[in-house]
């Protein structure tokens, strides 16, 4: 390795005659990251090992964010490119130079600028302050002007304090659809001035889960946007794992539709349909008929069900699951909803039952009103404990599904989307500025008097 910060070539087995800068795993050639290394006063045999020790443990590329400290800095995990010299830097006392790991970033807002952003302040508080602009920080990010963004019924549950990793001063939401500014250097799918659809779930596309197709409980990602990192209520936002959380959109498309592809399409049809295993001729209930209800009941449609009820108190949420191909609703605030259900089945209950809530008494109804053999499919975000009625359920052969949504099915959506299979844009009710986001929040809370489904809010144009 040469002295004074020059880059170590290694040859690549793959390609004996190749020499490059990159790194290279079990004889694949990969883009990846430098490492460094900085010991002032001679060459650390340990250090050197302990970074090499990384290199064979760890992953290329974006993905790489787990973390190897030598003399004391902080190294990530993932390079090869020290490999090659690992040899010489032990067989020689000269001291080895440092090149970053990490995009060079700074959350001074005297240099990147302050933008506009939603900040949770605890439970029931929220203000629409100034916020530093984020910036690149790792070489798989990329940084999102907001065009399109929403409020969900999870930002609800935060603001009531139901998600206690939500932590004072977040930046909440974790959907959108934006114009790319600015990408890491490793980042390959995706370029300034693109535009893209934000997945509420943040991919590596490397680790354990991600390769079971469970993104959602991603090592270094899953669901953090507006939950353990800033989130997408805001002018701008950062990415983590660009190329494999964010998706490339036709200016053509509705964009109001687009942006509801980030969750609740996802999250109803993964959470609800898919786990519920619907199956052509099923008997399917959804309790809730709020927009992931909906959702649920647009995609159920896929499976031609013989039957869809929609259980709600809300007369006019019942009246537009009546448009959307609901074909019997339960108004469960004036009338025994488990009896209706009940008759309208013939004593039999459903095949299906989603709770599409995040409440107790959902969840009650689901397990009274499912039939022997059915399915129940969580799909609520349940704040406080609920009770298992094993004593009436153990002998009825059911099965009970929960799941955080994956966004596996993204790319399918966007394509039934395309092919006018799926029209979910008759879910947005109501349309903001970004900058009206505070009245948004109020309008969106109190859906009961304002008949709010979706929500909207609309980015400042550049300039």
């Amino acid at each position: 390795m040469s002295k004074g910060g020059g880059r170590n070539q290694c040859t690549c087995p793959a390609e004996p005659s190749r020499k490059h800068t990159g790194p290279y795993h079990n004889g694949q050639c990969s883009p990846g990251f430098a490492i460094s290394l900085s010991a002032p006063d001679t060459t650390n045999a340990d250090n050197v090992l302990a970074i090499a020790k990384a290199c064979d443990l760890g992953r290329h590329g974006s993905a790489a964010l787990t973390y190897v400290y030598t003399n004391e800095q902080r190294f990530r995990r993932a390079p090869c490119r020290l490999i090659g010299g690992i040899s010489s830097a032990l067989s020689k006392e000269s001291s080895m130079s440092v090149e970053s790991l990490t995009e060079r970033a700074t959350n001074d807002s005297s240099v990147n600028g302050v933008m506009k952003a939603l900040v949770y302040g605890g439970p029931g508080q929220r203000t629409w302050a100034n916020k530093p602009k984020p910036t690149i920080r790792e070489r798989g990010d990329a940084i999102v002007r907001i065009t399109r963004s929403t409020i969900c019924g999870t930002d609800l549950h935060i603001l009531k304090g139901d998600v206690p990793s939500v932590t004072p001063g977040r930046i909440l939401g974790h959907g959108g659809v934006g114009v790319i500014e600015a990408v890491g250097s490793s980042v390959t799918s995706f370029h300034a001035g693109d535009l893209v659809l934000i997945s509420c779930i943040t991919a590596c596309g490397i680790c354990d889960f991600c390769r079971r197709r469970m993104p959602s409980h991603c090592r270094t990602g899953g669901w953090i946007l507006g939950n353990t990192i800033d989130g997408t209520q805001a002018e701008y936002v950062r990415i983590p794992h660009a190329d494999t959380s964010l998706y490339g959109v036709s200016p053509d498309l509705d964009l109001e539709a687009v942006v509801l592809l980030s969750d609740i399409l996802p999250t109803a049809y993964e959470c609800g349909v898919l786990n519920g295993e619907i199956k052509p001729g099923d008997t399917v209930a959804i309790v809730g008929a709020g927009p992931i209800g909906l959702a649920a009941l647009l995609t159920a449609q896929l499976y031609s069900p013989s039957a869809i009820l929609m259980i709600d108190l809300d007369g006019n949420r019942l009246r537009m699951a009546q448009g959307f191909g609901a074909t019997s609703v339960v108004d469960s605030a004036a009338e025994d909803a488990v009896a209706r259900v009940l008759a309208i089945t013939e004593g039999a209950g459903v095949d299906l039952a989603i709770e599409a809530v995040g409440t107790s008494a959902a969840f009650d109804t689901c397990q009274a009103i499912v039939g022997a053999g059915g399915r129940i499919a969580n799909i609520g975000v349940h704040g406080k404990p609920v009770q298992l009625h094993l004593e009436k359920l153990w002998d009825r052969n059911i099965a009970l599904t929960t799941r955080l949504v994956d966004t596996v099915t993204t790319p399918l959506l966007l394509k039934l989307m395309k092919a006018g299979k799926l029209r979910p844009a008759g879910l947005v009710t109501h349309r903001f500025g970004l900058d009206d986001i505070m009245q948004a929040y109020d309008t969106f809370a109190d859906a009961a008097k304002t008949s709010a489904l979706k929500v909207v809010l609309k980015g400042r144009e550049p300039g």
